[in-house]
């Protein structure tokens, strides 16, 4: 089962999947070989969201759990003379075994060996019986030896439950020690002994199968005396294609669609627990089973492992599921008291595995599904009428008739469900969470043990005298390495706003490890972001699933049940007062002895300089035993003491050291840990210290510059008023940078390490920082203590320039007296000289102050170089330069960002070369598509698709060669993308369908990608709407991006973009502009390297974007693996952008980034000056290519042989930097392509759209009316889009006449039915619809609704799933049911009824009408800015689950508006640009009875008929939800055309 071996920049342990999964139940528990039949369906079903790599019978792995088939098992005993026991009491233990003789033998001696010892009977071994027909060559090759240990219960076991602790015990006995056995007795095969379950209740039978070889490869399956009353199946796609047969799901208990994104974490404290975990009901065999969670397995088994733990040591299913998986319970007011408790008690006993996920669980006599708090997994279940109950993370996937479906309905974020087969009956999550909260008195309990530091009185204490002295405070800043840039750029904007501040233009300085200045530690970690396998959170938007809640101090015993005895502090926020920390100190006092802290100190003495920093921290690693085991139980490390004799240590490193020194003592768990400094300032120290184990943090310099900055610059506010605002900035940050890679609260990020290190050595990080990834090697120990000392040294010397000044900084800006930057005023003149008067000299000059590093390192790319050929090739022997540039391409800046002269500007130059320009997220204007009359044409050959979905229509998709989808950027990777307010005119926000006048930020997620299954579909969308275009996925570098990257290939993505954390000319918070994302050598070597492992690199093209200035970077960038290359700001600069750094300001001089009409009348850019810039570029590129004797780009593809590395001997830190697994090559034949050769299958021949265009040619071609009928299933994926894409080909967004086309479906219709429906074209479905129904509308009309005859009640049934109507332009829909999560989020102009809601509802959304006639869920309309929504508010509860932050919610005045403003509704729409709806501002009463009567013309709606039928009363129930933001303008807009009437009159 072997994956490659750990090399150059690939680690298995970056491996991620996601998956479909879905069970089929017997509520009463009858067992049946048709339940085993129908799981196996279910998976086949479920196989388009699987995936398969370079070899198309290798799959990712799929599997079933079952009941223990007891018939079969008693069959095959009788067969072999042996007597089974009764069922219960035997185990089966399934086992892979390894296939190399001696190590068999041996394994299964061992095996025996432990079951003798534990009291247990060995009754017989069982070969499984398989069929390996059609298994691919690579899967035979990695198949173990498959046998099942049938155990019965020994004597001294009392009982089932204690047997299956028994059997617990057992399989970690056996498979813990493997590795170790395998390397003393020399028989490598030895760990490859798996057991996917061992129990007396299921058994798994699993495997490295496609979704359809389970049930033939494993004639168990087959044989009639299978029986099961439960069958739970997996379908699994990693982004890897590596073969294992143990990574498949179901595990021993679980099978999991999602990703846990704190499981470095979860690991980490579960290992701290090691001292303190004790339980009654395991008694001495706990102790066997260490390492509880085995290292470098997947996220999945180790959560499996958690939950094996729990249910072992007592708990129940559902109560461990709760604990592992709580619902989101801080922040929620309508969250009974009672369960509030339960979660706040369990809270300190365990952190949260947070993750978006959709878990499926079953002990054999129970089976359940949650959601996590965030909902991001679709997961939809069917109860039908002979007792079955069907889930699957699809609706449709088992056949069942509409007649026999009592109920539909969906699993809702932290919301169970669980059948329960001995009771036989289902248990709504109501009745569960309640039994479980009323179990033990958890409210008494926390009364008595907990206590909140805000409620502790304040400390009498001496307070320490503020600092007057304004030298102190400057040795004291300057020794923390304080700069003007801290203080200007980040402490004054946070005192006064609020909020985390913002920059643009990127970032464009050196790596902490190449700058010759003293940097402090933080900067050498870069935060982890989501992307693809998992989503970002949106902590605006959804702040309620977050919390910042933070516990300081000792853990309870996890399997103790000791009633709440524990006591335990907590604190809103992480962030402390001076006050906080002395109440604090003075616990002990307080709460009689409940707390006991001890200061440690992190100073060193000065006089042992750089040298005495190791044994320092040695010393105070072990005075932090010493306190813990003296009972100390919260620790404080205090650098206070810092003074002219005393250099306080880097707080990271002393807060990780002691970290981990106490995790791997199995202390960590008895202390809390507080860090009180000086040096923390900015968000993205505080995330580091918390990622590295800080309960919480005082920066007391900070406050105290705080009051220095409020005294001297006057500020209106009280010394308590800024230090507030500095605590409420860093929260929003906090939450900010933890919700990027999905986090959503403080206690599962603290210790969770999301990060990278970029230039520090491996012995230093696995010493101090365990379990972080680091690549290029770089600093340790002593350049960090030298960096420290020479802080301390400018403090205390005796430097003239630093006698009355901060240092400049110069990070965020160029400095004369800063930080080196790439690009400098003088660099900037050449180029801009150079392309204007179309001078190579200056371009050179630019070149070389860019490409020579020696005397200022800037980049990786300056360590490498370039290996010449021995015999150099004549010039002319190379690709010419009018070929080479067809591979570039400009960045993604988005019409709105910048002018539409500086776009078009672009657009018009890479047309003329034949290379690409990018429209960015914000739309293009559709006069833009037709070429110019001199032949040149304005239109963006590559269109971003991103999470904002801004004037994404089918007639722009259809004008693109490639569609970008933008899964991150390199200036914010996690993040949204931002336009603040004042660059939306009007012209932006008709462009972006939305208000004008306020600023638009796109979701941190694409709700329409949670998983990689889902950008799978994303990409199967917009392939079916533009057939011809390249479909791009666009990565950021971080360490695991190649991974993903394989899996990106895999979902069948044309092209990927690997870029550099440097670029970014929108707006953007400046913790993400210098601390998110790694250097693009760094990601595009790991991406090169895993898809030439994974056998995908041939087919797929790369490109590398950020910071690519030269000829030579491009070199590099060839030689490292890209087949193409993007630029960003360089071409921005030669069409005038003089890096002002103030794009997001809207006030750029230049006209470049403004949508200021003044200001756009000074850009001076012609399409000439970009085309001379990538001319110079090419020809640069030509001579490198001529001296290292490559004739095309495509010979020069991936070959790193070609590149040496140049030591950076001088460099006083950076000597240790090593580029070895940059520059690794992987080991494979001459003829393996090392750039793309080959296109992708999209699979588009079977697509139902086919037949419907051929049945639609009529319209198509003559506008004539068709009507068409078909059946449809949940395999038939995107109807209607590839038919819409011809309507836009053909006819633009105007589309058909209304209902030109109209087909009637009957069925489950696959993911994105009714995808980017052009006007003109109607769907109606009778039957139901899965996720993404309606995506990007685009003027169609879509129509679900259940069969006339069945008497479902439409408001408490299903009908569409989540995330509906996402980014729909324009088009109507109805829908004669509940509609899921999400629902029209970033709606900006279609109309939609629906008869409920889930969560989030309306979000984002910025024009159309909604209305929702049944209950909606929580967050309703966050940060909608226009349209409306009406809501029939039955039970008066509607205003606390609307988030009431942007919207007003009113009552509807039944009284029609005298005055028709702009027009009433009507009952039909216009045209594509008008829905009918009348002047918004009024007309409330009218334009809700025409959708209603709409709706019920549609679908027959018996809700809309109650409603119409006793319209005074119904109407009265309504609430009207309009923006606040969108009346304004409306009122404005008013205003201005009476303004022109009145002048017209005059």
């Amino acid at each position: 089962m072997n994956y490659p071996p750990k090399q150059g920049l690939y680690d298995p342990r970056n491996e991620h999947d996601a998956c479909g999964v879905g069970f089929v139940t017997h509520i009463k528990g009858v067992k049946t070989h048709d339940t085993v039949k129908r799981g196996l369906e279910i998976l086949v079903n479920l196989d388009h969201r699987g995936a398969v790599g370079a070899d198309p019978l290798l799959g990712d792995g799929a599997g079933i759990l079952i009941q223990i088939p007891d018939a079969l098992l008693r069959d095959w005993a009788h067969g072999e003379g042996l007597t089974l026991p009764a069922i219960g009491d035997y185990a089966v233990a399934m086992c892979f075994l390894p296939r190399d003789a001696a190590a068999l033998d041996f394994a299964t001696t061992h095996f025996e060996s432990f079951i003798a010892k534990e009291g247990q009977l060995l009754i017989g071994w069982r070969d499984v019986p398989v069929d390996p027909q059609g298994l691919g060559k690579a899967v035979l090759e990695q198949m173990p030896v498959i046998r099942q240990a049938i155990v019965g219960r020994g004597a001294s076991t009392p009982d089932q439950d204690a047997f299956e602790r028994k059997l617990l015990a057992l399989r970690k006995q056996t498979q813990n020690p493997l590795a170790a056995l395998a390397e003393k007795h020399e028989l490598p095969g030895l760990a490859e002994l798996y057991m996917p379950s061992f129990s007396s209740r299921t058994l798994v039978y699993k495997g490295l199968l496609l979704a359809g070889q389970v049930g033939s490869f494993y004639e168990d399956l087959r044989n009639p005396l299978t029986q099961s009353a439960l069958a739970l199946v997996h379908q699994r796609f990693s982004t890897n294609t590596f073969p294992s047969w143990k990574l498949a799901h179901p595990y021993r208990f679980i099978a999991h669609n999602g990703e846990i994104n704190t499981v470095r974490g979860n690991v980490n404290w579960m290992n701290a627990r090691r001292r303190t975990m004790e339980s009654e009901l395991l008694g001495p065999d706990l102790d066997k089973m260490w390492p509880l969670i085995p290292h470098g397995q997947s996220d999945t088994a180790c959560l499996d492992n958690a939950l094996e733990l729990l249910l072992a040591g007592g708990y129940s299913l559902a109560h461990a599921i709760m604990m592992l998986i709580p619902e989101a319970w801080a922040g929620n007011p309508m969250m009974d008291a009672g369960r509030k408790a339960f979660y706040e008690y369990h809270a300190a006993l365990m952190e949260p595995w947070d993750g978006p996920a959709a878990v499926a669980f079953t002990d054999g006599r129970q089976i359940g599904a949650t959601l996590d708090r965030n909902g991001l997994r679709p997961a939809r279940f069917c109860v039908t009428d002979d007792d079955h109950v069907i889930m699957a993370s699809e609706s449709g996937v088992l056949p069942v008739k509409e007649d026999n479906i009592v109920r539909k309905w969906r699993l809702q974020p932290g919301k169970m469900l669980l059948i329960d087969m001995e009771q036989g009956r289902i248990i709504e999550d109501e009745e569960i969470k309640a039994q479980l909260a009323a179990a033990e008195p958890y409210a008494k309990w926390l009364e008595s043990a907990q206590y909140k530091l805000k409620d502790l009185g304040s400390v009498d204490v001496a307070p320490e005298p503020p600092v007057n002295d304004p030298s102190v405070l400057l040795d004291r800043q300057q020794a923390f390495g304080y700069t003007q840039e801290d203080i200007a750029k980040f402490l004054e904007p946070m005192a006064t706003n609020g909020e985390d501040p913002i920059g643009s233009m990127g970032t464009d300085t050196p790596i902490a490890v190449l700058s010759s200045r003293s940097r402090l530690l933080y900067d050498y970690f870069k935060q982890n972001f989501a992307q693809v396998t998992n989503p970002p959170i949106d902590p605006i938007r959804e702040e309620l699933v977050m919390s910042l809640v933070s516990m300081i101090g000792p853990r309870p015993n996890l399997l103790g049940h000791e009633a709440g005895t524990h006591k335990r502090l907590e604190v809103d926020q992480p962030i402390l007062t001076n006050a906080d920390i002395e109440k604090i100190r003075s616990v002990e006092e307080t709460l009689d002895g409940a707390f006991r802290t001890e200061t440690i100190d992190m100073t060193w003495d000065a006089a042992t300089g750089a040298a005495g920093l190791e044994m320092a921290l040695k010393e105070m690693c072990w005075a932090a035993t010493e306190a813990v085991l003296a009972d100390r139980n919260i620790l404080i490390l205090s650098d206070r003491s810092q003074s002219s004799d005393r250099i306080a240590m880097p707080a990271l490193l002393a807060t990780a050291a002691v970290h981990h020194h106490l995790v791997r003592q199995g202390l960590r768990m008895q202390t809390g840990l507080v860090v009180e400094t000086g040096e923390a300032r900015e968000v993205h120290h505080f995330c580091v210290l918390a990622g590295f184990g800080a309960e919480a943090v005082n920066p007391y310099v900070a406050f105290e510059t705080l009051e220095e900055i409020r005294v001297r610059r006057g500020l209106p506010l009280s010394a308590e008023q800024v230090q507030k605002n500095y605590i409420k900035a860093i929260g929003k940050g906090i939450l900010k940078v933890m919700s990027k890679m999905g986090i959503s609260t403080y206690q599962s990020y603290c210790g969770a390490q999301i990060f990278d290190a970029i230039g520090l050595s491996t012995a230093f990080v696995d010493k101090y920082f365990t379990g972080t990834a680091t690549t290029i090697e770089g600093a340790g120990l002593r350049e960090i203590a030298e960096e420290t000392v020479r802080r301390h040294a400018a403090a205390y010397g005796d430097n003239p320039i630093y006698r009355n000044m901060l240092d400049a900084g110069g990070i965020y800006g160029y400095r004369v007296r800063g930080e080196e930057h790439a690009w400098t005023p003088d660099n900037v003149a050449s180029l801009q000289h150079a392309v204007r008067g179309n001078d190579p000299k200056n371009y050179a000059e630019f070149a070389k102050s860019i490409n020579e590093q020696s005397e200022r390192l800037l980049t990786i790319r300056g360590l490498m170089e370039l290996k010449k050929a021995d015999q150099p090739l004549d010039i002319d022997e190379v690709e010419p330069a009018s070929e080479i540039v067809k591979r570039f391409a400009t960045g993604a800046m988005s019409f709105g960002s910048i002018s539409r002269e500086a776009h078009t500007t672009l657009a018009i130059a890479m047309n003329r070369i034949g290379a690409r320009s990018n429209t960015g997220e914000g739309g293009e204007e559709a006069d833009r598509f037709k070429p110019l009359a001199n032949g040149d044409s304005m239109r963006s050959a590559i269109k971003q698709v991103a999470s904002g979905r801004f004037g994404v229509t089918t007639e722009y998709l259809v004008n693109a060669d490639d569609i970008q989808i933008k899964m991150a950027q390199g200036a914010k990777p996690g993040e949204g993308g931002q336009l603040p307010g004042d660059k939306v005119d009007k012209n932006i926000a008709r462009v972006r369908h939305s208000t004008p006048g306020v600023g638009l930020i796109s979701p941190p997620p694409h709700h329409d990608i949670y998983s990689i299954e889902d950008l799978a579909q994303l990409i199967h969308d917009l392939k079916n709407v533009n057939t011809t275009a390249r479909i791009s996925v666009k990565l950021v570098s971080e360490v695991g991006v190649g991974t993903v990257a394989a899996g990106v290939a895999k979902a069948r993505a044309d092209h990927v973009t690997v870029s550099g954390y440097e670029g970014g000319t929108g707006a953007s918070p400046l913790t993400s502009l210098t601390h998110a994302g790694s250097p693009w050598e760094i990601g595009l070597a790991e991406t090169q390297q895993t898809l030439l492992l994974n056998g995908l690199r041939s087919r797929i093209a790369v490109q590398v974007d950020g910071g690519l200035r030269t000829g030579r970077d491009v070199a590099i960038g060839a030689l490292l693996g890209a087949d193409e290359f993007g630029f960003a700001t360089a071409p921005l600069i030669a069409a005038g952008c003089i890096m002002m750094r103030k794009c997001h300001l809207n006030t750029c001089p230049v006209g470049v980034a403004t949508q200021d009409p003044v200001l756009r009348k000074r850009f001076t850019g012609q399409p000439e000056h970009v085309i001379n810039y990538f001319f110079f570029v090419a020809e640069e590129l030509r001579q490198i290519m001529a001296e290292m004797g490559f004739r095309t780009v495509d010979d020069m593809v991936g070959r790193v042989d070609r590149i040496d590395m140049r030591r950076a001997v001088d460099h006083w830190k950076a000597g240790g930097v090593d580029l070895t697994r940059i520059l690794h090559e992987v080991d494979l034949p001459e003829e393996v392509a090392r750039h793309q050769t080959e296109t992708q299958n999209h699979g588009l021949d079977k697509a139902l759209d086919r037949e419907l265009i051929a049945a639609a040619a009529p319209a198509l071609e003559r506008g004539e009316a068709v009507r068409i009928e078909r059946e449809v299933k949940n395999v038939n994926r995107t109807v209607g889009a590839m038919l819409s894409g011809e309507v836009a080909r053909r006819y633009g967004h105007e589309g058909l006449p209304d209902n030109t086309i109209r087909i009637a479906f009957a069925g489950v219709a696959g993911q994105s039915f009714g995808a980017f429906l052009a006007h003109g074209v109607t769907l109606e479905l009778t039957g139901d619809a899965n996720d993404y129904v309606g995506k990007g509308l685009s003027g169609g009309r879509v129509i679900v609704k259940q069969p006339t005859h069945v008497k479902r009640e439409p408001t408490e049934n299903i009908i569409v799933g989540n995330t509906v109507l996402y980014g729909a332009i324009a088009g109507e829909a109805y829908f004669n049911g509940v509609a899921g999560e999400r629902f029209a989020v970033r709606n900006s102009g279609a109309v939609a009824v629906a008869e409920g809601t889930g969560d989030h509802g309306c979000e984002y959304m910025t024009g159309g009408v909604v209305v929702v006639l049944g209950k909606t869920g929580r967050n309703f309309a966050a940060g909608m800015s226009g349209g409306v929504a009406y809501v029939y508010d039955e039970d008066g509860l509607f205003r606390e689950r609307c988030n009431m932050a942007m919207v007003d919610v009113e009552p509807i005045m039944p009284d029609a508006d005298g005055d028709e403003g702009t027009g009433r509704p009507s009952q039909r729409a216009i045209d594509v640009h008008d829905t009918g709806m009348g002047d918004m501002l009024r007309h409330s009463a009218e334009r809700l009875r025409i959708m209603l009567e709409r709706h019920h013309l549609y679908t027959g709606s018996k809700r809309a008929r109650a409603i119409l039928d006793d319209w005074e009363e119904s109407l009265k129930r309504f609430v009207k939800i309009m923006p606040r933001d969108y009346a304004r303008a409306l009122k404005q807009l008013e205003a201005e055309r009476l303004a022109a009437a009145s002048v017209a009159a005059e």
